[in-house]
């Protein structure tokens, strides 16, 4: 499995309001991952995942879902991308987290895949 900057354009900045900043790093310029585009999947792609449901409690993460469900805590961006929810700081306590699964096939419909 590809990780999520596989597929994501690298750009180069050199914008003048940085000038400052880049001079007094020594440097010319900063390499940097665009921002990926990604779609909430349409309804005929939600049809073939399931969901599990988790109560968001004080000490949750993203991290340790992501590990629990997928064995990897490096892909809690799946969860939080899922619940259209960027942060834990957009969850309350005792909200539901919906967990897509399998994977494989949710990862397909992002379109990064």
């Amino acid at each position: 499995m590809s990780n999520r900057n596989s597929n994501r354009k690298i750009s180069v900045n050199q914008m003048k309001m940085y000038e400052e900043q880049l001079s007094s790093r020594n440097i010319n310029w900063i390499k940097q991952y665009t921002t990926p585009t990604m779609s909430y999947p349409k309804a005929s792609q939600l049809a073939g995942i399931t969901t599990k449901t988790h109560i968001w409690s004080v000490g949750d993460r993203y991290y340790k879902l992501a590990h629990e469900n997928y064995g990897d805590p490096k892909l809690w961006w799946v969860v939080a991308w899922f619940n259209q929810k960027p942060t834990e700081a957009h969850l309350k306590t005792g909200e539901i987290v919906y967990i897509p699964l399998p994977l494989d096939r949710v990862l397909s419909h992002m379109g990064s895949y």
